[in-house]
């Protein structure tokens, strides 16, 4: 605490007000594993581990993310209510606006774990009863209309968050793609992709080519946007790195949601999982690129697990198109790769539990200011950020 007040020149900030936007992705990462177990659970996959393993990690994984979804929603309600100053300065943030999806995608993911899959039939007919069969320990499935009701709640803030961004992007003169692209920005993207692929599978066609198509047309355009490192983009802090990974997210789920609307793993699906396999071997080769986000525990660390798991979902579905040995190898790999990674970092928040709940100044670039309400230099032109340079008002 002393230390805190010392780097900063200001008394700690309250927990609400320290419980930060980007910390929703530890929930959709959970909720990803969830969807991964619940998708291999249900296929006709030949693995070496008993079909019940995969119920069970996936039964955990969904009580443990819509458990941490459910408190973090109801921290930041209550961030919103009492610290609302710092809301709006995290949604005139270029980073933590983008993390403002995470709960909403969390909770498609999550809905979807309740939906029938296409492959229940194949488990169905193959597995037969028993405690090796995927009978035992079975949830069942939610009633159609709920589940379209659950998903238009979802999507509507999903397409709120959308239409303001998006708009700024066209309109806002300091708030260009160019100038305010991070790798976060991604999320944005990702959300369109999984309401899409929730939408197909309760079969509504119409809605899911409309998330799909501004989804894919947006996301070109942010790939491009990156991949061109534009000079008047401001380079990402070391800390925050991890987020990179969000570039193999976007490809994956794309390549998953067309597939639900198409009804198999087309050559489009392909494509786009084969640039996502590119781009997460381009990355894993640069192992000093993560070097100073890696010396000391921070949740940016949770922005490595979504990726992964989402590369792995792909992979579950593409070894099921291609069904070759190859394919299946790299699907169990993928997938107890993220497993492994879920676990540790699991391990890890609950260890240095105190390093999540920090600060801006310790995560975000040395430009953000940290100030208190009553400060004189607080004023409204300050909802007017340049690129470079962010000011947050944090409470006392």
């Amino acid at each position: 605490m002393a230390r805190m007040q010392q780097e900063t020149g200001h008394p700690p900030s309250p927990f609400l007000a320290r419980f930060h936007a980007d910390l929703f992705r530890v929930s959709m990462a959970l909720a990803g594993q969830a969807l991964l177990w619940r998708t291999l659970s249900s296929g006709s996959f030949s693995d070496p581990w008993p079909p019940l393993f995969n119920s069970i990690v996936e039964k955990c994984f969904w009580l443990l993310a819509a458990l941490v979804l459910s408190s973090s929603s109801l921290a930041y309600l209550f961030k919103s209510i009492f610290h609302f100053h710092v809301v709006k300065a995290e949604f005139l943030d270029r980073w933590r606006v983008n993390y403002l999806f995470a709960p909403w995608i969390a909770a498609i993911l999550l809905l979807q774990c309740l939906l029938p899959f296409r492959y229940d039939h194949e488990r169905s007919s193959s597995s037969g009863s028993g405690l090796g069969g995927s009978k035992f320990f079975n949830w069942g499935h939610l009633a159609l209309p709920i589940s379209r009701a659950l998903w238009c709640a979802c999507t509507a803030a999903v397409l709120l968050l959308e239409v303001k961004i998006y708009g700024q992007w066209f309109t806002k003169g300091k708030r260009f793609l160019s100038t305010v692209a991070n790798p976060s920005t991604h999320l944005s993207i990702i959300g369109n992709f999984a309401s899409a692929q929730a939408a197909a599978r309760l079969n509504w066609m119409e809605p899911a080519l409309f998330l799909f198509s501004v989804g894919i047309v947006h996301y070109l355009v942010v790939f491009v946007t990156l991949y061109q490192r534009l000079p008047c983009n401001a380079s990402s802090p070391a800390r925050l790195q991890p987020a990179i990974f969000l570039s193999i997210a976007a490809p994956s789920m794309a390549s998953v949601a067309w597939a639900s609307i198409s009804g198999h793993f087309d050559t489009a699906c392909k494509m786009l999982y084969f640039l996502s396999i590119f781009l997460f071997l381009m990355l894993i080769v640069r192992p000093t690129l993560f070097a100073k986000a890696m010396k000391k525990f921070n949740s940016a660390w949770w922005a490595y697990v979504f990726p992964v798991t989402t590369l792995a979902l792909s992979s579950a579905e593409y070894s099921v198109e291609v069904g070759s040995a190859v394919a299946h190898g790299i699907r169990r790999a993928m997938s107890l790769i993220s497993l492994a990674m879920t676990l540790a970092l699991i391990l890890l928040t609950l260890v240095y539990r105190k390093a999540v709940f920090v600060d801006d100044t310790s995560l975000f670039p040395k430009q953000t200011k940290v100030l208190p309400i009553s400060s004189p230099t607080a004023s409204p032109a300050m909802e007017e950020h340049v690129p470079d340079q962010t000011t947050l008002e944090v409470g006392r």
